[in-house]
């Protein structure tokens, strides 16, 4: 089972990725800044990190960046909202593996971690 970490800074969104992704995932941990998304990553190197752009203290892109900066296998997927065309194209810079429109439901999450996380 792919042990994934969440990081975003909306609880509701947290709790939206949980329940879909708890049935075939197992969730390691729940960070809410991009601060803690590094820090969980390194402690618990999950397979796949869904990563909100838009956080506070360290957004996503930068988390993303040094994530994959000391680990370039890392599997990232981003969670953006819609309008942030821009902060994909810096995201898929950072090294971004996938990315998911919010507010999203299951086929295109689970879509977007089969592209990234063969199983």
């Amino acid at each position: 089972m792919p042990e994934v970490l969440i990081a975003d800074d909306s609880e509701f969104m947290r709790n939206l990725l949980r329940e879909i992704l708890e049935e075939d995932h197992q969730i390691i941990d729940e960070v809410e800044n991009g601060v803690e998304a590094v820090e969980a990553y390194k402690e618990n190197n999950p397979d796949l990190v869904m990563m909100d752009i838009v956080m506070p203290i360290r957004d996503g892109i930068e988390a993303t960046d040094e994530i994959k900066s000391t680990d370039p296998s890392a599997n990232v997927i981003m969670c953006t909202s819609v309008g942030q065309e821009e902060k994909m194209k810096e995201a898929v810079k950072a090294g971004a593996d996938g990315y998911i429109t919010k507010p999203f439901q299951k086929p295109s999450v689970m879509e977007a971690i089969e592209d990234v996380v063969p199983s």
